[in-house]
């Protein structure tokens, strides 16, 4: 084509103009650590390779500041989600608690209850849902870091926190840790969905103390018990954090355990982080003193292995200058605080906070899934297969629905209740109201509890609740409404008062008391009062809030009616306290009678109150029902013989076998399907399934001290129980009946193959939960269990496949686990007391030989004590044992060929002599060493002592004369 002059013309000066234009701007590439193609390690390292020493300082505090240069937001570690994201704290209003409006499922002992680990993971995918729902409506207030599983094994059930763990059993916990945890985490092979941290290690099971108590635990009992919780879920690789507890275990702070950078990361497949309890750091110089200054303490734990520190709440500064002061006084290094900072980061990059959005699939996640239908119906579906039936008598259950002539009595018929770790319910199905939905009518009903008016006896004027939660006064000269008062009895004492003019309960202001709570809550429940009669028949209120014993409480705890009427804690005993006649309005043992007598069924709904009957800080003394709820079960069988109870709690309670109902279940506090799960039970629309997951003993009166952590030598778990529960581990009725076949086991190459054939030999479809125990050396252990649903008269064989690996135990000779060549026996049942004739299966493991005291041997690889402790031989490792006059320790089946010399690695502040002897504590002595003074616990030093001559095989016995403690010792 030709081209015009003008346009010939014009070509050069373009060309030329383009030429002399700046190129268009390209996109400058992502910073590497924002690169998903690059390896984690390197993104990390990039990362850390732009922070300033005060930003990676900054990182190690609970609440990791924003870094703008970088476009790095906050990050928390720590949203609560026990059963259901519960509560976080607040960065941008000083820390302050903010609970959750999510789906709240039943208590974490009620999930395990189902022991169904692959609902349980369904529960831990919602979970992990509804944080990235929170997440994506606040992020900085909803971390994704969350807290959870508690994977504590419940030994004690007077632990408070028995509510917040899942077993006794270290398989069981270990299988329903992993099944929560993977749902959590989501199954995409790079992004977390949210990121689990398993609570709390470790040989933690008692609140009185908790901080400064010690936790004397055995090799054995350690490594096959304690630990196993934690190790199955990590080895799983369902947790990405770990968080110590606030105890010592033989004489450590675990806040500086080696575990933390050793055990725990050697046992997961990928990285973890560990957080700090709340308050623990700071717990190493002031309660505990283990450390002098808050630089040491930060200093230690930082190399032990702790990466996040939960301290002075919001407040990141004073961690920040411990760690500047550790690292100018050459206790850190910075390459100290990038190792801590590389977890951390690691756990942040694989949630997707550094990604682009189109990249992490959870992203897409919205609040909208919060409390969503499916969850509901999800909760709704636990909730059922939780409840255990304990008592069946002459069929009373399930109940009749065309029989619609119903009594629901109780003080839980008609309330639900939270628990510290539960977020705030959107709504709440009752007993009562379940029970009504299903029946289609309304039903008699009563909470069978006293209405009271509390008169000044000195003034003759009542004690008044305002209709707007303020102060109670002492105003009315007659008791109506506003006078009148609802007890509850929760036992030991402790009630709580429940104001008719707002429904509300009354609570301790700091002076006053003010009906002003919905339901008895705070980290001090401040609502616990206590009637207490007097000789004279009047009675005194006295304030039982848990901060009564703190040292800076102060000694008034009793009520006095001012001169102005106000009702106020102020004074300091009874004598000196206002006095009251208890006049009863309404009686509720009268009240439920009346809805009970002629009714078709009487349902009584009893149980705890979570934040009274034990919970964080507060153990229980008592496992025994409350009083009140006792006679009212009493009063209201006796008006109608077909009642049946409903116990709603959260641990094993005992004097069942003294009431003789027809019918009892069981139910956590089951979230806000629990009237759905009562009813659905009850009228058999749902089989009982759930079956408990600890022993109930029959009676306090054998129950050890609660810190006495040895469960073999205290007899305590199914494991090494001497006596007959009250309901095995493992129990659970259901409305029909299981035959159990021949039980057939062998091994077969590195298993042990083993099979039964389970029939419904009933008229109604049932679900049993099929257990597998193994025993050996008079220890048994669950080893498998497997769910089996069956129609009518429908056979399955159950399989089970054990690899020996598994049956590996921890022997003291040799000091490390083996599987000792020997015959196991195998048994099935339907719980640890109902089992088959146990199977005899020979396993080829270790032949163990003769102990060899030749050899130097740690003192804590004994076989028996007495009087003796476990402590720590330094502050960052070793375990000694720590003696007192008159202990002893024995190590069992020992070859001697003639030793002449005893030699002891030993410390002491004092004096003391160590004596060897034969056979028993009071056996031939072979030779006796004398250990000095060396001036401090830590400062070991050797002893020697010549020995008499002895050979053969023999159960070698050290005895102790005064306090030492000892480290190791040999026999050469």
């Amino acid at each position: 084509m030709r081209q015009s002059p003008l346009r010939r013309a014009l070509v050069p000066v373009v060309a030329a103009a383009l030429l002399l234009a700046p190129a268009p701007a390209l996109a400058a590439p992502p910073m590497p650590f924002r690169d998903p193609a690059l390896p984690l390690a390197t993104r990390i390292g990039d990362l850390l390779s732009r922070l300033t020493a005060d930003e990676k300082i900054s990182l190690l505090h609970q609440y990791e500041p924003a870094i703008p240069r970088l476009g790095i937001g906050v990050f928390k570690t720590g949203t609560e989600a026990l059963h259901g994201v519960a509560w976080s704290t607040d960065y941008d209003n000083n820390g302050a608690v903010v609970k959750a409006d999510g789906t709240v499922f039943p208590q974490a002992i009620g999930l395990a209850s189902t022991w169904d680990p692959a609902l349980v993971k369904e529960v831990g995918a919602a979970v992990g849902q509804e944080a990235r729902g929170f997440n994506a409506r606040n992020p900085t207030l909803w971390g994704l870091n969350l807290w959870a599983p508690v994977v504590n094994l419940l030994r004690d059930p007077r632990w408070g926190r028995n509510e917040e763990g899942y077993s006794e059993d270290p398989h069981l916990t270990g299988a329903l840790a992993t099944a929560y945890g993977h749902g959590i985490q989501g199954d995409d092979p790079r992004y977390l969905r949210a990121a689990p941290t398993l609570k709390h290690y470790l040989a933690y099971n008692n609140e009185v103390g908790r901080d400064t108590s010690n936790s004397s635990v055995p090799p054995k009992i350690l490594h096959d018990y304690d630990e196993q919780a934690f190790k199955i879920p990590l080895q799983a690789g369902a947790a990405n954090g770990v968080m110590p507890s606030y105890n010592l275990v033989n004489g450590r702070p675990n806040t500086v355990s080696p575990d933390l950078g050793g055990l725990l990361r050697k046992w997961a497949p990928q990285d973890i982080a560990v957080v700090s309890d709340a308050g623990a750091p700071s717990n190493l110089v002031n309660s505990e003193k283990y450390y002098a200054t808050k630089a040491e303490a930060d200093a230690a734990a930082i190399k032990a292995g702790l990466d996040s520190f939960t301290d002075n709440d919001t407040n990141g500064s004073i961690t920040v200058e411990a760690v500047k002061e550790a690292l100018a006084r050459g206790l850190l290094t910075m390459a100290d605080v990038e190792k801590a900072d590389r977890h951390l980061l690691s756990l942040r990059l694989r949630l997707g906070e550094f990604d682009p959005p189109g990249r992490n699939p959870y992203v897409k996640i919205t609040p909208a899934v919060i409390n969503s239908p499916e969850h509901q119906a999800l909760a709704r579906k636990v909730a059922d297969e939780q409840v255990v039936l304990l008592r069946n008598t002459a069929n009373a259950l399930p109940l009749d629905p065309a029989k619609k002539k119903v009594a629901v009595v109780g003080p839980l018929s008609d309330t639900l209740y939270e628990d510290w770790y539960s977020g705030a319910m959107p709504y709440r199905v009752t007993p009562k109201q379940g029970i009504a939905e299903r029946l289609g009518t309304s039903v008699a009903s009563s909470e069978g509890v006293d209405r009271i008016a509390l008169k000044d006896l000195a003034t003759g004027r009542y004690l008044t609740a305002p209709a707007a939660p303020g102060k109670v006064t002492a105003g009315g000269t007659t008791a109506g409404t506003a006078e009148s008062f609802d007890v509850y009895d929760w036992g030991a004492g402790k009630n709580t008062l429940r104001a008719a003019a707002n429904g509300k309960f009354l609570g301790y202001s700091g002076g006053a008391l003010v009906n002003d709570a919905a339901q008895p809550t705070g980290w001090f429940v401040q609502q616990q009062l206590k009637l207490d009669p007097q000789p004279d028949g009047s009675y005194v209120l006295e304030y039982a809030g848990n901060e009564v014993t703190e040292p800076w409480f102060g000694p008034n705890r009793f009520a006095v009616v001012g001169a102005d009427g106000v009702l106020t804690i102020s004074a300091p005993d009874a004598a000196h306290a206002t006095k009251f006649g208890r006049d009863v309005l309404r009686s509720g043992v009268s009240d439920a009678v009346a809805a009970a007598r002629g009714a078709d069924t009487a349902v009584v709904v009893v149980g705890s109150m979570p934040f009274i009957n034990g919970r964080e800080a507060n153990d229980r003394t008592s496992t025994s029902p409350a009083p009140a709820q006792r006679a009212l079960i009493e009063a209201v069988q006796k008006a109608n013989p077909h009642t049946v109870v409903v116990v709603e709690n959260s641990y094993p309670t005992t004097g069942w076998d003294t009431l003789s109902v027809p019918g009892i279940v069981w139910t956590s506090h089951a979230g806000q399907e629990t009237g759905h799960a009562v009813a659905d039970v009850l009228f058999g629309d749902h089989d009982p399934t759930g079956r408990l997951t600890q022993t109930w003993y029959a009676s306090d009166a054998g129950l050890p001290s609660i810190l006495d952590y040895d469960i073999a030598k205290t007899g305590m778990t199914y494991q090494y129980y001497r006596g007959k529960p009250l309901y095995p581990f493992g129990y659970g009725l259901s409305y029909t009946n299981f035959r159990y076949g021949a039980v057939h086991a062998s091994r077969l190459g590195s298993s042990v193959r083993v099979s039964v054939d389970v029939t419904n030999t009933g008229a109604r479809s049932g679900t049993d939960v099929v257990q597998l125990y193994s025993k050996a050396a008079g220890v048994q252990r669950l080893r498998d269990f497997s769910r089996v649903t069956l129609k009518p008269h429908e056979t399955r064989s159950v399989k089970f496949s054990v690899p020996v690996a598994d049956l590996a135990s921890w022997n003291a000779s040799l000091g490390r686990s083996a599987v000792e060549q020997g015959t196991y026996d195998f048994s099935v049942g339907r719980n640890a007391s109902d089992l088959s004739a146990a199977q005899p299966v020979f396993v080829p493991g270790e032949r163990i030989p003769p102990r060899d005291l030749s050899r130097t041997t740690p003192a804590q690889n004994f076989d028996d004590y007495s009087g003796t402790t476990l402590t720590d031989t330094s502050k960052t490792a070793g375990t000694s044992v720590a003696a007192t006059a008159g202990s002893w320790l024995a190590y069992r089946d020992v070859a001697l060929s003639g030793p002449s010399r005893f030699a002891a690695s030993v410390s002491t502040v004092d004096s003391a002599r160590v004596t060897v002897r034969l056979d028993s504590p009071t056996g031939r002595v072979l030779g006796t060493a004398t250990v000095p003074s060396t001036g401090d616990r830590y400062a070991y030093t050797t002893v020697t002592a010549p020995l008499a001559k002895a050979t053969g095989r023999h159960d070698v016995y050290l005895t102790f004369d005064g306090p030492v403690n000892l480290a190791a010792f040999s026999l050469r």
